[in-house]
């Protein structure tokens, strides 16, 4: 018995035998693993001796000191971002977000929450070429060409740099203190008047009602 192979069974072979080639050289990617892992570290938070207002207010002042345009800044929470350009090819953005919360009764402790986000950036450039439309010929590219260029975002994490927060935090402590001993500020002391002022003073005053007394008389209603 002779069987005979038509064009078109032997294209489904060739199809099958390059998907199962395909298919068993072909990888699967592999899965990413669980990011995120819940802890019991102080990382991202602190307390400090103050009330919220106080400690967002050192907050938003430890940003501007830093360089940091202020986003947006209430009574418990102040954002701010700042750009780099590690090279002239790439550029990163910077964002430090901070939430006051109150942590005593009183209201005098505040429980400060701190968190930064980079966003890293690089320069692409896009060639587009020049096209005619001619009626007859169609669309003929001509040899004049132009190139764009656009920051394309690459990359974007969360700061997990201990020291990173540390420092901030410093700055936070040192516009409390600053604050603080400007809320402790005794008033200035009364400066006492001398004997001598004191007798010139009740002179000028007799010498001001002797001149009233003579205007009066001199002058009747």
């Amino acid at each position: 018995m002779k069987i005979v192979i038509s064009p078109r069974m032997r294209c489904f072979g060739i199809a099958g035998a390059l998907a199962g080639l395909l298919g068993g050289c072909a990888t699967p990617a592999p899965p990413v693993g669980l990011q995120e892992e819940f802890g019991s570290g102080s990382m991202h938070s602190r307390l400090f001796d103050a009330t919220p207002a106080a400690t967002c207010e050192a907050g938003r002042r430890a940003l501007l000191s830093q360089g940091y345009i202020v986003n947006s800044a209430s009574a418990d929470m102040v954002e701010g971002t700042k750009s780099f350009q590690p090279d002239p090819d790439s550029n990163v953005q910077m964002t430090i977000r901070a939430v006051c919360v109150a942590d005593a009764a009183n209201g005098r402790g505040t429980l400060g929450f701190v968190s930064g986000l980079q966003d890293t950036y690089i320069l692409r450039k896009t060639n587009n070429s020049a096209s005619l439309g001619v009626p007859a010929i169609g669309s003929v590219s001509l040899p004049f060409s132009a190139s764009s260029e656009a920051l394309v975002k690459v990359a974007s994490k969360t700061v997990s740099s201990l020291a990173f927060y540390e420092r901030f935090f410093d700055i936070v402590k040192i516009y409390l203190r600053q604050e603080a001993r400007i809320d402790v500020l005794p008033d200035p002391p009364a400066i006492p008047m001398s004997g001598t002022a004191q007798v010139g003073g009740a002179a000028d005053m007799a010498d001001m009602a002797d001149t009233a007394d003579a205007d009066g008389a001199a002058n009747p209603p």
